[in-house]
């Protein structure tokens, strides 16, 4: 799942200096499930908008509104009405959000209220795991299911580095060490000779690295 953390209320406050009439654009998907950027966050953020704006005697409205997804256009396209009344367009989606706004209603200004941080695993009740940085080439086949592309400061693919030491991260001794993880999960399942197999050097075509990637079903039509 992506998450986002919305960003701190004085920079989005900034956001709005000079427009008029704003409107909030919550998203009920992703950012909805880790309470950040939903219906209820939305108005949240619209509701201390509106206060802040009377205290510093800014005339014009704060309005909301939020959309199941704003990652497609189906649903972005159900809300031109509000997006047109608006001079300024705050997104609390993950940054895919304001981009598929922008890329809806060119004309429009859309700022992002959130800071998009992983694709995450629940290891807790209101806790996330960054798993994976979708790199596009998924090696974790090879390791056990655990990815040390996204899970490796160095973002190894061989085992670990010189650093690691009693199974912790040289980063930091609250981090575990992958590799570590990896060699006590293949243990377990009775796979360590999948260790003698040499990963070689990552492939980062298939990831953003060569800009957008388009992904495409074959067989459908638009």
């Amino acid at each position: 799942m992506i998450t986002a953390e919305r960003k701190n209320f004085e920079e989005i406050r900034r956001m709005t200096d000079g427009h008029r009439n704003i409107l909030v654009a919550g998203c009920n998907t992703c950012v909805a499930v880790c309470l950040t950027g939903g219906e209820k966050e939305a108005e949240r953020l619209a509701a201390q908008l509106r206060i802040a704006r009377e205290r510093d005697g800014i005339e014009g409205n704060v309005e909301t509104v939020t959309v199941l997804r704003q990652c497609e256009n189906e649903y972005l396209d159900s809300i031109g009405e509000e997006v047109g009344r608006a001079d300024l367009v705050l997104s609390t989606a993950c940054s895919i959000g304001p981009q598929g706004l922008v890329f809806r209603y060119p004309k429009k200004l859309v700022m992002p209220a959130m800071n998009t941080n992983t694709l995450g695993y629940v290891v807790r009740h209101h806790e996330w795991f960054d798993y994976c940085i979708a790199c596009g080439d998924c090696i974790i086949g090879l390791t056990g299911g655990i990815c040390p592309v996204a899970r490796c400061a160095k973002k190894l693919l061989n085992g670990p580095c010189g650093g690691s030491q009693q199974g912790r991260c040289e980063v930091s001794a609250d981090i575990p060490c992958v590799w570590q993880e990896i060699y006590d999960r293949l243990a377990a399942i009775g796979q360590l000779d999948t260790l003698r197999k040499i990963i070689g050097p990552k492939n980062w075509d298939a990831s953003n690295s060569g800009g957008p990637r388009i992904m495409k079903k074959e067989g459908f039509k638009p």
